[in-house]
């Protein structure tokens, strides 16, 4: 129970809404589908604003939802602080939050002009809210270790490839491998699948046998090195969602023998009481 002093008798407490209550309260289901509804309406209020027209007939109303919305999040915010209590700053989830909100309360005029535009942050508050998009975000943090290497093996590719396309071509070819910065960008450009055959056709009408090098370095790159991503994402998604069927399992056998160990004991009270009857 969370109690209030009251400032003119020092000795005189009144109570305030439990704890207990208020977890229970912000686990509730209605009032997580409340917040996300709450987000959604406020997206669609923000993407709104930019629209002149719509701005000019119903900025005030654009305004006054932006600010309600505002409110229910810091309502919120502190409702799950009061029923979290220090536990509320173990979940980084809630940092999230804290800070998105946080950042829009921020004065928006002079020098924090640009923190207006920050106010769609809030929109991402949806990821924290909707446990699927927790788990996908969960699950690519995770993966952050080993996208770094292939994102390293990837630049290292990208390099040598750039390297050699500026010895070869900037002759052919000097608006897309005239130097280093021009063939870095080209390659990237092409890695992307875009107009890759174009840059080719171009290089290929000087030097036929070009073609080598093109579909050489769209295997190593589009083929198999962006692949990587995708399976290193894929992994950890498969980790955590079997992390997650552990602790499930875990705490149903928890239950499990704590329902058992209550049998037990009420087993052996019946036996007590028969014999003694």
């Amino acid at each position: 129970m969370i109690f209030v002093r009251s400032a003119f008798s020092p000795r005189q407490e009144f109570p305030l809404i439990p704890s207990g209550r208020l977890r229970v309260l912000v686990d509730a289901p209605w009032f997580t589908k409340v917040i996300t509804a709450v987000i959604l309406v406020n997206a669609v209020t923000l993407g709104a604003e930019t629209s002149p027209e719509l701005m000019a007939s119903y900025g005030d109303v654009l305004h006054l939802v932006d600010r309600l919305a505002l409110t229910v999040f810091v309502v919120e915010l502190a409702l799950r602080f009061g029923a979290c209590g220090r536990d509320f700053f173990r979940d980084p989830w809630n940092w999230f939050d804290t800070i998105v909100v946080g950042v829009t309360l921020l004065p928006a005029s002079g020098m924090f002009s640009v923190l207006r535009a920050l106010r769609v942050l809030r929109v991402l508050r949806l990821v924290s809210v909707v446990p699927s998009m927790r788990r996908v975000v969960s699950a690519l943090l995770t993966a952050l270790p080993g996208m770094a290497s292939i994102t390293a093996l990837l630049a290292l590719v990208l390099y040598v490839s750039s390297v050699i396309a500026t010895k070869l071509f900037s002759g052919v070819a000097p608006g897309y491998f005239g130097d280093l910065g021009d063939s870095l960008f080209t390659l990237f450009q092409v890695m992307t699948g875009e107009a890759w055959s174009e840059v080719a056709r171009h290089v290929m009408a000087e030097k036929p046998f070009a073609w080598i090098f093109f579909v050489g370095y769209l295997a190593v790159t589009t083929f198999t090195v962006l692949n990587l991503f995708i399976a290193v994402a894929v992994s950890a998604m498969q980790t955590q969602m079997a992390e997650e069927h552990a602790e499930h399992d875990r705490e149903e056998m928890a239950a499990t023998m704590e329902i058992l160990t209550e049998v037990r004991r009420l087993r052996e009270d019946v036996e007590a009481l028969r014999s003694k009857a």
